[in-house]
């Protein structure tokens, strides 16, 4: 089976779990960024300043452009999806990359990394994915905070898709 593990990641905390996700299934690695980025690294923004950018974009509800990817929804069996919950809901770039992809037909699953408040987040981003099978879904809480915690919950919820 040819899978794929796609996500957004700004405290790393996403990418923590996607390179864990990545190394037990053998899967395809995609990290998404978006355009702003560069003007964002000219010293290391603290969390408190990435917080109001993540803020600034969610209140506006618009689009965060993304830098150019490669991603053909086609050649996977399994696309797994993750971004960090931003006001109650997915990043705001998972939802651009979505819109640009239209993913269609596909077994899904998708995980989010917070901080103790996911909310409806994974209901919301089912509601991005119209017309696909949503097999799992997950939630870590501060998986670098929480590192041994989290491989142990990436290894269980592995074997749930693995039994999919």
């Amino acid at each position: 089976m040819k899978i794929a593990v796609v996500y957004y990641s700004l405290n790393e905390n996403c990418a923590f779990i996607a390179e864990d996700l990545k190394a037990r299934l053998d899967a395809d690695l995609i990290r998404l960024h978006t355009e702003d980025e560069t003007a964002r690294k000219g010293r290391p923004p603290s969390s408190f300043m990435k917080f109001f950018w993540a803020i600034g974009v969610m209140k506006e509800m618009k689009k965060a452009p993304l830098k150019p990817y490669v991603f053909n929804s086609a050649a996977y069996d399994l696309i797994i999806i993750g971004a960090p919950v931003w006001a109650g809901s997915p990043a705001r770039p998972i939802s651009s990359f979505l819109a640009e992809t239209g993913i269609t037909g596909k077994k899904i699953a998708l995980f989010v990394c917070h901080g103790g408040g996911a909310g409806k987040a994974l209901e919301k981003f089912k509601t991005l994915l119209p017309g696909n099978d949503i097999i799992a879904e997950r939630d870590f809480i501060v998986p670098i905070k929480n590192s041994e915690k989290a491989k142990q919950q990436a290894a269980d919820w592995v074997k749930s898709l693995q039994a999919n």
